[in-house]
């Protein structure tokens, strides 16, 4: 197995010192990176350049546009039969009325493809001038080696790498609506109609309880056979230090979460992280 290069790219001059002993574990995961908030750095990278299928991570450019493009978080949308996508667990069903709030929060809590392509459908850009979007604000970003095909994260098209994956998260963890949509472990509404749905977070963090002083602050989880499994978390720690872990291509669906918590605790005992 690769070992890992680390620290290739900074933002600025890394403000830590590195530990003469230290370690990393071993990680089923392909491709893999740590992003010190604090400090501007990355602290770990494994494969970090290589591009691959990034899957419904992609669900983060999505929510990061639509925010450009809302109509209103309490405007009724109604699904439709465009809004049909295959794949994955529906919540929403032709027929239902639903806030743009709710519509939202069920694309990022539930990772629901039917509520994604939703928001894009109530955002008045057509599926192709969206997806321009996207690929526009990744430009904007810096981020060279991301480009999407589609809002989803269905297409192997949308491709990223774990140090881009990391970038994009810290923007779009950045902006509240999301930050607190993927906090959420469990959400419930119910529709103009009557009808009561019940969420709950793909990602498994935010349902465990705390180790080693890091705390999960939410994150995206992705899933293709071509991606593998993939995780981008935050992470923050007692000390108030924020980092952001990515692993792509995980052997499992349970892996990706340990291996990235796993990453965060080393990257903390391996380095003094300025708060």
């Amino acid at each position: 197995m690769a070992g890992p290069d680390i620290p290739v790219l900074s933002y600025s001059a890394p403000v830590m010192s590195i530990r003469e002993d230290a370690v990393y574990p071993e990680i089923s995961a392909e491709k893999a990176a740590v992003l010190s908030l604090t400090d501007r750095v990355f602290l770990f990278k494994k494969d970090a350049e290589k591009q691959q299928p990034i899957a419904s991570i992609t669900k983060l450019m999505t929510a990061l546009v639509f925010l450009d493009y809302n109509p209103g978080w309490e405007t009724i949308y109604t699904v439709s039969e465009a809004d049909k996508i295959e794949g994955g667990h529906l919540n929403l069903f032709l027929g239902d009325k639903v806030t743009i709030s709710d519509l939202f929060k069920t694309s990022l809590i539930a990772s629901d493809n039917g509520a994604t392509i939703g928001l894009v459908h109530a955002s008045g850009l057509s599926e192709k001038e969206f997806v321009a979007e996207m690929n526009k604000r990744a430009e904007l970003l810096g981020l060279r080696k991301t480009s999407f095909s589609d809002p989803i994260g269905l297409s192997d098209n949308n491709v990223s790498t774990a140090a881009e994956v990391a970038v994009m998260a810290k923007e779009a963890l950045s902006r509240e609506k999301i930050r607190q949509a993927v906090i959420t472990p469990n959400y419930s509404y119910s529709t103009i109609q009557g009808r009561e749905k019940v969420i709950e977070s793909t990602d498994y963090l935010l349902f465990s309880e705390d180790a080693g002083g890091v705390m999960a602050a939410g994150g995206k989880t992705g899933y293709t056979d071509s991606a593998g499994y993939c995780f981008v978390g935050k992470f923050k720690n007692e000390m108030g230090a924020e980092l952001i872990s990515v692993v792509l291509g995980s052997e499992g669906k349970n892996s990706r979460f340990k291996e990235s918590r796993d990453l965060v605790l080393s990257a903390i005992k391996n380095y003094e992280i300025r708060r």
